[in-house]
């Protein structure tokens, strides 16, 4: 997505990037994930050392969306 933005828009690829992570407000980890990140999450997920777990909602945004604070509502 990031180099066909480039590519249409014109920019260099850092460029596009860069404008992605503006739009949403930064990411605090400074890049976007990889793919072979988010696919460590499913292999975890879909082995017998997840069996335990239920009902859990992982976000992998390098914490791009602040967690949910029930003390500031």
């Amino acid at each position: 997505m990031v180099e066909r933005e480039a590519k249409s828009t014109g920019i260099s690829i850092a460029e596009s990037l860069q404008l992605l992570m503006n739009s949403l407000g930064g990411i605090p980890m400074g890049r976007p994930a990889e793919p072979e990140e988010v696919a460590e999450l499913v292999a975890f997920l879909v082995s017998p050392r997840a069996a335990y777990l239920s009902g859990t909602e992982y976000v992998i945004d390098g914490g791009t969306i602040p967690p949910f604070n029930p003390s500031i509502i």
